[in-house]
């Protein structure tokens, strides 16, 4: 009789803490608020975008300018070395190719380097856009009670949020709120 009444106590203990336990996590679960976001939708929006968009591209061209006119040198020292090949002797010859490659070689690490200039300038010139952006999602996700707020795509363009019901995306796509907050 006692193991009885000790056995329906521990069952009774056991049913009480799983409840509890339950209780906690439902009560934590439904303080859990996920939003969304489109940054690069806001950020094309943006009014200053469009300065943003063509100092880059001035950027840019004054990059491809250089470029090509480092490309024509190149192609005209390979003319006229063409055109002299067959009346150089074969140390002048190794010698020219030696600094034709090297040219070459230059060329390419050119293209590398205004490759990372193009993007360093992008960076440079969207980076405070992109803290405003940031600076409006925070405001908007503590006005809302969000927890998180995540972005609806990868920077590839990837969708992470592959669905959400009508009512949901009324109540946590923080887009259009976000763009209010930023006067878009």
């Amino acid at each position: 009789m006692l193991k009885r009444i000790l056995s329906f106590s521990f069952a009774c203990l056991f049913i009480v803490s799983v409840a509890t336990v339950s209780s906690a996590t439902a009560q934590q679960q439904q303080d859990l608020e996920i939003g969304y976001v489109d940054p690069q939708a806001i950020l094309n929006k943006m009014p200053e975008m469009k300065a943003v968009q063509q100092r880059l591209q001035n950027f840019i061209d004054r990059k491809r300018e250089e470029l090509a006119t480092k490309q024509q040198d190149f192609q005209q020292q390979v003319s006229e070395y063409q055109q002299k090949e067959s009346v150089i002797s074969d140390a002048a010859k190794q010698k020219e190719e030696e600094r034709l490659g090297q040219m070459n070689a230059e060329l390419q690490q050119m293209q590398g380097q205004i490759q990372q200039e193009v993007q360093q300038k992008q960076q440079e010139l969207v980076g405070p856009l992109l803290d405003q952006i940031d600076t409006a999602i925070s405001t908007v996700a503590q006005d809302m009670g969000l927890t998180y707020v995540i972005n609806r795509t990868t920077s590839q363009g990837d969708v992470i949020v592959l669905y959400a019901s009508e009512e949901a995306q009324n109540r946590y796509d923080i887009t259009n709120q976000v763009m209010t907050e930023l006067g878009i």
